[in-house]
């Protein structure tokens, strides 16, 4: 058993960690600030579904801004007994972040460097800690090739890409001075149950359902690497339980690697649903990149993790969901 931090922990990636982390008998301290980038609501309504399940004592959430450096570092000074940290919390999204940019940089560089100071400040009680980067990183690429770690991420399309790449260097940075075991995971296109109302999936179920037109961007030319937020859980898990062997700081691509054009997403759901979309063809968004596709050969061979979940399957699970949720 452990007893692990996780941040973001009322996000969508987040409260499905917690979920599994507590099935398996680990006790949970989570962190979340509830922030209304989306509906409050649906975040109380995740945690209400975790505590609903957990043992008692087993899940204690705190409410807590990770750019609150000093109140951040209280808390984990406070809890000793933290052996290792799942660090989701960010502030995600493309294209808001051309509206809202400090918002980014707030809690994107800010609340991952108060983890690692947090971590280091444990001396050695934390023994491990993974944290969530994004596919984002690699820019915009055209070639249709896989994206490998090996590959250059000096082009960011957008700033939270650019957010999320410091935070990367940053950790590199405290490995090399502190040698602090860190594992970063670039995940990509993550979809499912309780999952985020500003992802296309999403969008795309809501207007359908109630008769509005969708927005396919780039004319509906996008390919997108969608991986099933079981097969995410599973993969964090893996390198949670895995620290690098020489206590150093390593990245892992974590995505289905079978890129999907959006058309057949579109289809898909229209099956599901039983209703038609209204296509709306618009042009690219800025700061949003035409394809995604992990090479997950490394997660692979380093912890045996590969993704078992079909387009179809997981958004069967996901319309499940929608109409036990919203009726």
């Amino acid at each position: 058993m452990g007893r692990i931090l996780v941040t973001g922990a009322a996000g969508f990636i987040g409260a499905h960690l917690c979920q599994a982390l507590l099935a398996r008998g680990d006790e949970v301290i989570g962190i979340d600030n509830f922030n209304p980038y989306y509906d409050p609501a649906l975040k109380e309504a995740r945690v209400e579904a975790l505590t609903g399940n957990a043992r008692p004592g087993a899940f204690r959430m705190h409410r807590i801004d990770l750019a609150d450096t000093e109140e951040l570092l209280a808390l984990m000074a406070a809890h000793p007994e933290i052996d290792r940290v799942a660090h989701l919390g960010a502030q995600a999204g493309v294209r808001w972040s051309l509206q809202a940019p400090f918002a980014y940089t707030a809690a994107n560089v800010t609340g991952h460097l108060g983890i690692l100071e947090g971590v280091r400040r444990s001396e050695g009680r934390i023994g491990h800690t993974v944290y969530a980067s994004t596919s984002s990183v690699y820019g915009s690429r055209h070639d249709g090739t896989s994206f490998q770690e090996t590959d250059r991420v000096d082009r960011p399309a957008s700033l939270y890409a650019a957010t999320k790449r410091a935070g990367e260097l940053m950790s590199s940075v405290y490995t090399d001075l502190y040698r602090i075991p860190l594992t970063g995971l670039r995940f990509f296109t993550v979809y499912g149950p309780w999952g985020r109302p500003d992802m296309a999936y999403w969008l795309f179920t809501d207007a359908m359902l109630k008769g509005r037109p969708i927005e396919m961007f780039n004319e509906g030319r996008v390919r997108r690497d969608f991986t099933y937020v079981a097969d995410i859980v599973a993969g964090i898990m893996a390198a949670l339980d895995n620290p690098p062997a020489d206590g150093g700081h390593r990245l892992y691509n974590i995505g289905n690697s079978h890129p999907e054009e959006l058309p057949k997403m579109v289809g898909i759901l229209e099956e599901l649903l039983g209703v038609k979309a209204i296509r709306v063809l618009k042009p690219m968004q800025p700061g949003d990149v035409p394809a995604t596709f992990a090479d997950v050969s490394a997660m692979k061979r380093d912890f045996g993790w590969e993704p078992t979940t079909d387009l179809r399957t997981g958004l069967g699970h996901f319309v499940t969901w929608w109409r036990q949720h919203f009726g």
